[in-house]
């Protein structure tokens, strides 16, 4: 009975009843097509039933990701009183006639690895059925629970062999505590599919290269950090993990070109490397992968200072399938690395870029990038400083695919630049100006448009005042029947911009309820004491300038300021003199913006082009009350903020034309009821050394 219940875990057979039994010569056949191979008897739950293709991605997440392919087989010959048990059994327990992949299907939605033990305590057939769902990804999280996994898979005569089933092994919470001693005795895992040693800075080849050793299953490593990794370990990894899709070697310096140009002819499998702080590499390895690697879907190359243009062009032109391309601070690369690329082709595939700091690129290289991948969805050109509105013009041919822009330290950028950015590109969530010195209120008016906006960077545009908070504040169209949500923004940075005042950020926080971040480092409006008290810790690393000057409000601390900002005792002064009657303009700008003194001295004036109005409310509104951002009565006022008056008497302010002023607490009732979940889209795929790897309990 041992022999039946150790053995019988052969992937693809179901449990048969003996009356339905098939031939002799069709389980030889079967038995044939599941037994040539040690994968073939994986347990992996990351393996897709019936999926007989090694070159699977397993490394990205499926939808059966948590499936096992592990079934029971027949051998060839059983002996008769074992089928007549199980015969008897299936006619006892209809549940014991589901096939194998199914059972392990339903044990895969158990949330608790308890619940996986005692479905292992029922019977040997449950057992068989969710001992690898258990052990695929044993917890290691703390020393107890690593110790008991090594004294389990330890066992010469344990019921099951351990050892074969671990799938995914992280020690990366452990970090610097591991040593080599410590990943030795996992070196009989040969079936490891994950192994994620981020920061376990005291390993070396002597115990990696061990572990890489005879494993033909590898499909991901991620070794981040580790200074004693040398070329022993990627030499090894290349004979043996054929099958390897993904790579992480960030921050190992004593890899070499050498090393990688043989792992890049050996594992063609390749979809995802990160090289980051490799600063030892140049073009002989990034070609050679993009010559042998010709499925790569997403290479980062953060700070390899010594790439240049070839590299470049080579992983664009060959890389068919790449989606995303990092290449921040690899200051050589320049203008030609585009431009040298084949004349009207597209790689459409390309989603992802980013340029940080590569001062060589101008606006000729923006140009071929948007004429070469026409639908790129995330653009990073932070601290590119030669390039101008004209790259910003050819930017706009994107259109609608651009969902996040970075422009930061690109100083040469001017207003125009920025509105036609708007005006053409109006599905952008992402958007940072930092240090854009040109841009005034004007900009901002335009970005404050966009429907879909998130995330707003101003920091150090020094030229900006209450008038682009109140902007930004405004509430937008919802859908095309007229109703008005509120700001959709969650984080704003403002640092250094020194013009805003207490009362301009106070009405952003009011008609901003989606607000979690909110930096306004060196504003002197909010260098007090009974503000600061509310942000959060300046970092560590800061000196005692920086700590003086630090104010970023996250999580609560921002509700916390806006209900202070809103208590019956802070007096917030107005945010323009009664003297003046307007702070805005409407001879200045055109369009959506106003600005300066009006000249018939109303204390209420709409902005120009826009059915808002900056009202104070004053005291009478009770605690939550302060300046908020009214809506005008008319054909945009929408059923919504209608129904809202009507059952608001004495805590609104009605404006001319049938507007309405509404408070604080009654804006955020109106986002609950008005407003969709609209999230920023992330990456799709899992990155290296995640924390999900980790499960919460393992087995004992």
């Amino acid at each position: 009975m041992y022999r039946l219940f150790h053995d019988v875990a052969q992937p693809g057979h179901a449990i048969t009843p003996l009356m339905t039994r098939p031939g002799r010569q069709e389980r030889r056949r079967r038995l044939s097509s599941t037994s040539n191979s040690d994968s073939s008897a994986s347990t992996s739950p990351e393996r897709g039933i019936g999926d007989d293709d090694d070159d699977n991605d397993s490394f990205m997440s499926h939808a059966n990701d948590s499936v096992s392919s592990l079934a029971p087989s027949f051998e060839e010959e059983l002996d008769e009183s074992v089928r007549r048990e199980i015969q008897e059994r299936c006619r006892i327990s209809p549940v014991s006639r589901l096939p194998a992949e199914l059972m392990i299907a339903i044990f895969s939605r158990l949330s608790s690895s308890s619940d996986l033990r005692s479905c292992m305590l029922v019977s040997k057939e449950w057992a068989r059925n969710s001992v690898g769902l258990l052990w695929h990804r044993p917890q290691t999280s703390r020393w107890p629970g690593l110790q008991n996994v090594v004294r389990t898979i330890g066992k010469v005569n344990g019921f099951f062999d351990y050892y074969n089933l671990v799938k995914r092994l992280n020690l990366s919470s452990l970090g610097a505590e591991v040593s080599d001693g410590t990943l030795q005795p996992f070196s009989r895992c040969k079936r490891i599919e994950r192994l994620t040693l981020t920061h376990c800075s005291k390993l070396t080849d002597l115990s990696v290269a061990q572990m890489v050793e005879g494993n033909r299953s590898l499909l991901a490593l991620d070794v981040t950090g580790l200074d004693g990794i040398t070329d022993q370990t990627m030499i090894a990894v290349a004979k043996n993990c054929l099958r390897l899709q993904g790579l992480n070697v960030t921050n190992c310096r004593k890899i070499t070109d050498e090393s990688l140009e043989a792992l890049a002819r050996s594992c063609r499998h390749l979809k995802r490397l990160k090289f980051n702080g490799c600063s030892q590499l140049t073009d002989k390895s990034i070609i050679a992968f993009a010559h042998n690697s010709r499925y790569i879907l997403e290479i980062d190359l953060h700070d390899c200072k010594l790439l240049e243009d070839d590299s470049v062009t080579e992983l664009i032109r060959e890389c068919q399938y790449l989606r995303e391309l990092r290449l921040a601070h690899c200051t050589l690369i320049s203008d030609n690395a585009f431009l040298n690329l084949p004349h009207g082709a597209t790689f459409d595939g390309l989603r992802i870029l980013d340029l940080t700091d590569c001062g060589e690129l101008g606006d000729a290289g923006v140009q071929q990038i948007i004429a070469s991948a026409p639908r790129l969805r995330n653009l990073v050109l932070a601290k590119c400083r030669r390039i101008t509105d004209r790259a910003v013009m050819a930017i706009t041919r994107l259109g609608k695919n651009l969902h996040y822009i970075h422009l930061g330290h690109c100083s040469q950028i001017t207003d125009a630049g920025v509105s036609q950015l708007v005006r053409l590109c109006n599905r952008i969530r992402y958007i940072d100006l930092a240090c854009c010195a040109n841009l005034t209120d004007h900009s901002v008016h335009q970005l404050a448009n966009l429907p879909k906006l998130k995330r707003i960077g101003l920091v150090k545009c020094a030229n900006i005042t209450d008038r682009s908070i109140l902007a930004l504040a405004k509430p937008k169209l919802a859908g095309h029947h007229g109703s008005m949500s509120p700001s959709s923004l969650e984080r704003v940075h403002l640092s250094y911009c020194t013009l805003l005042t207490l009362a301009g950020i106070h009405a952003l926080l009011n008609n901003c309820p989606r607000l979690t971040h909110l930096s306004l480092t060196g504003v002197q409006a909010f260098l007090r004491e009974d503000l600061l008290i509310h942000c959060r810790e300046a970092p560590s690393e800061f000196n005692e300038h920086q700590r003086d000057v630090f104010c970023v409000f996250s999580g609560a601390g921002v509700n916390r300021l806006r209900d202070y900002l809103n208590g019956p005792d802070t007096h917030i002064p107005p945010l323009f003199d009664e003297t003046d009657g307007t702070m805005y303009d409407d001879g200045d700008i055109d369009g959506d913006e106003a600005g300066g003194p009006a000249d018939d001295g109303e204390d209420l004036t709409e902005l120009e082009g826009d059915d808002v109005q900056v009202v104070d409310v004053g005291p009478n509104l009770g605690a939550g009350a302060g300046p908020v951002v009214a809506w005008n009565g008319g054909p945009n006022t929408g059923p919504n903020i209608a129904a809202a008056a009507q059952g608001s008497a004495g805590n609104v302010v009605m404006l001319p034309d049938g507007g309405v002023a509404l408070p604080h607490a009654q804006q955020q009732q109106q986002a609950t009821a008005m407003m969709g979940a609209v999230g920023l889209e992330e990456m799709d795929d899992e990155d290296f050394g995640e924390g999900s790897e980790v499960m919460e309990s393992g087995p004992v």
